[in-house]
């Protein structure tokens, strides 16, 4: 069992580098504009990070192991680290970076490795979502941002009643997108142990919890801790680095990249909309760091194209290309040091 504990510690610094990333794009805004404080954004993305995971992990959680599937313990442990150095190296520099992308490098890499195939259909629905997701959020940011400046041109609420409502609205979507990325994240941190998993569901006097849910737990507090100890500076290139917001806008942002989020994770609205005979959207781990940018731009767009920085944009654009390719890169190199430095087994 400690053995195994080992192992999974790259799938929990994975964790550490998703929340210390992508809590940006949940408060990044909130917190730049200084309507809510760095650590009350932090406990509050905490608290429902955690829930999301175990809640509502499960549905986009199964989709990195059709792209490949890690059988081995110690291959899952070389494919999880690969994904977080490269997370911590792009948070260290700054840049929010997509947490899927590193792990589906990683597990590409691990497929090239270990000679197996990788699934070409589950690749391109991955990838279509890289693109799809910064769009989506952005058609989300602009209707939103149109019909909320069409409600406070109607009501003329008083800017001190304003304020409030703001900084409420900037914490339930907060809340809201804390969870969404719980949800949907959680695959990216624990999804490639989910077939080698050390756990025994277990049960007792009435209380039960799957395997499944004891990794997601343990993937949704290293996301936690990640939030709480190394979040802020990510939290402010998100919030003045690309387009400086107000208030409102942060609203906006944060409320169109949870949706975004949410859609791709949540097996309810995904039933729902087969049984109605709609197409449904895929349930995969889409990149929180794409939705909120592509937010951002939606409300610059809204707002005339103004005052963008494309400089910061340029960078942050450069970091989605280059990603994937270093975790690749990382994760064959680490795993053949594995297998014969270490005499482990990786598939």
């Amino acid at each position: 069992m400690i053995v195994s504990l080992i192992f999974l510690s790259s799938g929990l610094f994975l964790g550490w580098s998703l929340g210390a990333n992508n809590a940006a794009n949940i408060f990044g805004t909130a917190v730049a504009t200084k309507m809510i404080r760095f650590t009350t954004a932090a406990i509050i993305c905490s608290i429902f990070v955690i829930l999301g995971a175990i809640v509502s992990g499960a549905g986009a959680s199964h989709t990195l192991g059709k792209l490949g599937s890690i059988n081995s313990l110690a291959g899952a442990f070389v494919v999880a680290l690969s994904a977080a150095l490269t997370v911590f190296w792009m948070t260290r520099a700054g840049l929010p970076v997509s947490t899927s992308q590193p792990v589906v490098g990683a597990i590409i890499g691990w497929n090239i490795f270990s000679g197996h195939t990788t699934s070409v259909n589950t690749l391109e629905k991955i990838v279509t979502t890289w693109i799809f997701t910064p769009i989506l959020a952005a058609i989300f940011a602009i209707i939103i941002f149109f019909v909320i400046r069409l409600i406070l041109n109607k009501s003329r609420i008083h800017l001190i009643s304003l304020d409030h409502y703001t900084r409420v609205g900037l914490i339930i979507v907060g809340a809201f997108g804390s969870y969404s990325l719980g949800a949907n994240n959680i695959g990216n941190v624990i999804g490639v142990f989910i077939p080698v998993s050390p756990f025994r569901d277990f049960v007792s006097a009435g209380f039960s919890i799957s395997s499944l849910q004891q990794l997601f737990l343990l993937g949704g507090i290293a996301i936690a801790v990640g939030v709480l100890t190394y979040s802020k500076r990510v939290m402010l290139t998100v919030g003045k680095g690309i387009f400086r917001l107000s208030p409102i806008t942060a609203f906006v942002a944060v409320l169109a990249s949870s949706l975004v989020l949410f859609i791709f994770a949540s097996q309810g609205l995904h039933d729902l909309l087969q049984s109605l005979g709609l197409p449904a959207f895929p349930l995969v781990p889409v990149s929180s760091s794409q939705a909120i940018v592509g937010a951002v731009m939606g409300i610059s767009l809204a707002k005339g194209g103004r005052n963008m920085n494309f400089m910061t944009l340029g960078k942050i654009s450069i970091g989605w290309l280059v990603t994937p390719i270093a975790s690749s890169i990382i994760c064959y190199i680490l795993l053949f040091f594995m297998q014969n430095v270490f005499l482990q087994q990786v598939f």
